[in-house]
């Protein structure tokens, strides 16, 4: 196992004993929630073919609860146009600020104003950090309960395989940072951007994909109101 994906599973452990009581509270119902869905969807489900009956604004903010959540991270390059509200605002942008910082400097050839080169980097890793203990939680916590219905989130299917693309390009970016880091090599915008720009469309393309899968109108086709209420998105 490489260094940074060594270092990228210590983060995910930090990650997991560092959140919330609340969210150590909704991981445990999820672990239960794991345990007792059936692999089958219940007969209450209406199946893709079925016509689905118009959701109350209710029913629709509790399918879509997992896709408003996913959503937090999604950068709004992609719908510029789009409207927020201002805690998806926040979320949204910590995300985005932090990939612009990043790409935009080794677009441009020059760090931002004030920011050194140890700050520079320390943002970078963060950023990876991050990524890397997302996906985790992700892999270990949240996807295992979707897989058993939905195929899109089983092994080897759409969205772990882009987590494995993501990935192959982030660990790369991830060593090269920490290498610049400890004096072992040089830093260089250009070599930064053109590591970034292994994995940047993949990463987006992901995040988007997820939110669409975690969306109302694909949720319902597979679970009930009751155990979308057991998420602890």
């Amino acid at each position: 196992m490489g260094f940074a994906r060594r270092r990228s599973l210590r983060s995910v452990r930090k990650v997991t004993i560092g959140i919330s009581s609340t969210s150590l509270r909704r991981l445990t119902l999820l672990n239960q929630a794991m345990a007792e869905v059936q692999e089958t969807s219940p007969a209450s489900v209406a199946t893709p073919q079925q016509p689905l009956p118009k959701l109350s604004p209710a029913e629709f903010r509790v399918y879509n609860s997992m896709a408003e959540h996913m959503n937090y991270f999604v950068p709004l390059i992609l719908e510029p146009s789009r409207s927020r509200e201002p805690l998806t605002d926040l979320q949204h942008d910590h995300f985005r600020q932090t990939w612009n910082t990043l790409y935009g400097a080794a677009s441009r050839g020059k760090r931002p104003e004030g920011m050194s080169i140890q700050q520079f980097l320390n943002t970078g890793l963060q950023f990876c950090e991050h990524l890397h203990a997302h996906h985790g939680i992700e892999e270990m916590h949240i996807f295992p309960v979707l897989a058993k219905r939905m195929p899109a989130f089983r092994k080897e299917l759409e969205l772990l395989t882009q987590h494995k693309q993501i990935h192959a390009g982030l660990d790369h970016f991830q060593a090269y940072l920490q290498d610049c880091a400890c004096g072992e090599r040089e830093f260089r915008l250009t070599e930064l951007k053109a590591l970034m720009d292994r994995f940047g469309t993949v990463l987006w393309t992901h995040l988007s994909d997820e939110v669409e899968q975690l969306g109302a109108d694909n949720m319902r086709k597979y679970w009930t109101p009751a155990e979308m209420k057991m998420m602890p998105m």
